[in-house]
């Protein structure tokens, strides 16, 4: 996700020097993550300190970056993406970064400020999506399913505007930079806008008027992971870290930090790196669009 154009990395929290383990060495693990001001991640990160895991997060802004500083080598884990992401910035790359613990899935609702139903956006309305290509794709889906826009073809991961029916749809599509969707719901009939972002502009649930369903077969690729490099994946410390969000500690002040804008998902690495695998060789096979 292209989202600016220059990466700001701000350390959130660092810990004193701890060992990962009886006999380890005291190295810190950099864990690369977009929402290191939540209040969780400092649970998280006393609960692996009570493992003998000296835990340094860094914040990123640019959503591309913490893959290229996990794949550089700057940091061991990074939590912040779904699998669809990884897949195509895996392909996009040719790196060969993998998933190695599932942690939630964020439905992708569709906000208006002046509307209460989306039978209320009236014909020739605008609504605004995400304009990398990930969210974009799964927003024009969201769309679809709400009655708003008609494609040419089936919903899939690599529709773009492009392939919208303007004459059969009710409103056009105007797509922005996914930190601008939330900032342009005073301007637009609706706005279909990520977890952060809507988080940072602290966007009400009250305003939700479509999403898509997380339960779905078709939400799959959305699941969120902690993603090491693929030399690391049985790393017995970073699984131990990637299990940890689950501890119940992190999980409720998650829903306090989060509300109940997410849906915690168990499902086995290797299921996730399989996962990840498919979505890549379809990223490959469909080419640059």
């Amino acid at each position: 996700m292209k989202r600016f154009a220059f990466a700001l990395v701000v350390p959130v929290a660092l810990a004193s020097v701890a060992a990962c383990g009886s006999g380890s060495s005291s190295d810190t693990i950099r864990i690369g993550v977009t929402d290191g001001a939540q209040q969780f991640w400092t649970v998280y990160k006393d609960l692996a300190k009570d493992q003998g895991i000296d835990v340094e997060l860094q914040n990123f802004s640019d959503y591309q970056q913490p893959n290229a500083a996990l794949n550089d080598g700057d940091l061991q884990i990074n939590e912040y993406q779904h699998l669809q992401f990884l897949a195509e910035y895996n392909a996009k790359n040719n790196t060969d970064l993998v998933p190695i613990g599932a942690t939630a899935i964020y439905p992708l609702p569709l906000y208006s400020k002046k509307h209460k139903a989306v039978a209320e956006i009236p014909q020739g309305g605008t609504v605004v999506v995400p304009d990398d290509p990930t969210n974009q794709s799964r927003a024009l889906g969201v769309l679809s399913s709400a009655g708003l826009i008609k494609l040419k073809g089936d919903v899939n991961r690599q529709v773009t505007p492009a392939d919208i029916d303007t004459a059969a749809s009710k409103v056009s599509v105007k797509p922005v930079d996914a930190n601008q969707t939330a900032l342009s719901l005073d301007s637009v009939d609706g706005a279909v806008v990520n977890n952060d972002p809507a988080e940072n502009a602290k966007l009400g649930k009250d305003l939700i008027i479509a999403k898509d369903d997380p339960a779905s077969p078709q939400s799959q690729p959305f699941i969120n992971a902690f993603v090491v490099r693929q030399a690391d994946k049985d790393n017995a410390t970073y699984l131990k870290l990637a299990a940890l969000y689950k501890d119940q500690k992190v999980v409720d002040q998650l829903k306090k930090d989060k509300g109940d804008s997410f849906i915690l998902v168990d499902k086995p690495a290797a299921e996730l790196q399989q996962l990840t695998a498919d979505l890549q060789q379809q990223v490959k096979a469909a080419g640059p669009k």
